[in-house]
């Protein structure tokens, strides 16, 4: 039997999250916010996604109040995660944990760290120096032993392949603003 295309007169927490969020791309997006992509044209050009796609998927995200659009210092366009984007982490981190876990032989992609004592977090997003639940804000990221950079990664802005440990949220280094 086909799965009907709309959940919105089902009483089911995880279908209702699932229209909003049950989306490859849509994941993808809310991971690369937590990386610090705000620009529609860095996130087409990190992720190689249809710009249609991504105008459609951003729009979903903005109206479900997961991301906020608004404008930058230089005029242009920026999509940032919400309060309620933000509590999307521990699934973010979860899907990424089970991925490193079942697809990348050689370790983690990325590996976190608290921001305030430098400490790994475990699955749980718990610091092992401090014993912290580290808040979204207070983490660093940087790549793993698993990690390998994308031909090319290096031109693309928020590229890993220097090793220094950036803060989830932090913006990176932006294309030329662009609309959208």
């Amino acid at each position: 039997m086909t799965l009907p295309s709309t959940y919105a007169d089902r009483n089911c927490s995880l279908a209702r999250t699932l229209e909003v969020v049950g989306e490859r791309w849509t994941l993808l997006i809310v991971r690369d916010a937590f990386f610090g992509v705000r620009r529609f044209g860095d996130f087409a050009t990190r992720l190689k996604i249809p710009r249609a796609v991504l105008t459609d998927r951003l729009k979903t995200l903005v109206g479900e109040g997961v991301l906020s659009r608004g404008g930058d210092a230089g005029g242009g366009v920026e999509y940032r995660l919400t309060a309620k984007g933000v509590e999307l982490w521990p699934v973010v981190r979860a899907l990424m944990n089970w991925g490193d876990a079942f697809y990348s032989p050689a370790g983690a992609k990325r590996t976190f760290r608290h921001d305030r004592d430098g400490g790994l977090l475990d699955h749980e997003g718990r610091c092992e120096d401090c014993g912290l639940v580290v808040p979204v804000p207070e983490i660093l990221h940087e790549p793993g032993p698993g990690f390998e950079p994308a031909p090319g990664s290096e031109r693309h802005p928020g590229a890993e392949s220097s090793g220094t440990p950036r803060r989830l949220l932090e913006p990176i280094a932006t294309s030329p603003a662009r609309g959208r």
